[in-house]
């Protein structure tokens, strides 16, 4: 059975990736800080050996075997920012290199960054830098890996109190978490794809 760890994926969007996941048949793992949340592996990024744990765990869980794909979905939007780039990128890019560590066969990463690049303050930093590493990655490691990105725009449904502010720019509606989470799986699933950033905004950004 093909197996993602989707961090992050016990809530809002990741719950999302999740869902989607497993009804297109995979064995999904979800990562969470809270102990209480029902996820598969309690992994704290804010750690120095958080990312580095959260692995071993998913190959306990996986009899020895690494996971066929990872979702980076995990982000702070408030913290310090020390803890922002450790969750938002250090952890990601942690565990995308021991994915890239495999001995057989070729995984597949998707990182989510964000549709807004106007941005800015250290969460804007850190996704940009994700990006970035989305694309040396996806070079570096092709041999075992194939490394994508998904970036959201304003998403409708999370949270019905709290409206972006460009949310009124989306000439094709605000998209869904579900919408998001068909990207991912479209990524995980084509094998002739790396290094290509979808974004799932429903038009808006587009000359950000």
């Amino acid at each position: 059975m093909k197996s993602v760890l989707v961090t992050g994926g016990t809530t809002r969007l990741g719950k999302a990736i999740a869902e989607r996941l497993r009804a297109d048949g995979w064995r999904v793992l979800t990562t969470s800080h809270r102990s209480d949340s029902g996820a598969d592996i309690i992994a704290d990024f804010t750690e120095g050996m958080g990312a580095a744990k959260c692995y071993a765990a998913a190959l306990k869980l996986l009899d020895g075997e690494p996971p066929t794909a990872l979702v980076n979905n995990a982000a702070l939007f408030t913290g310090t920012d020390a803890e922002l780039e450790a969750v938002g990128l250090t952890a990601p890019m942690k565990l995308t290199m021991l994915m890239a560590g495999r001995e057989t066969g070729r995984g597949a990463v998707v990182n989510i960054l964000d549709a807004d690049r106007t941005r800015t303050g250290k969460y804007a930093e850190v996704k940009e830098a994700l990006r970035e590493y989305t694309r040396k990655s996806a070079a570096m490691f092709l041999d075992t890996l194939r490394v994508n990105a998904v970036s959201p725009g304003p998403l409708i449904g999370l949270n019905p109190i709290a409206v972006h502010e460009k949310a009124a720019e989306c000439p094709l509606g605000r998209p869904t978490p579900e919408a998001v989470a068909d990207a991912v799986a479209f990524l995980l699933g084509n094998e002739s794809i790396t290094g290509l950033d979808i974004p799932v905004a429903g038009g808006a950004f587009q000359n950000s």
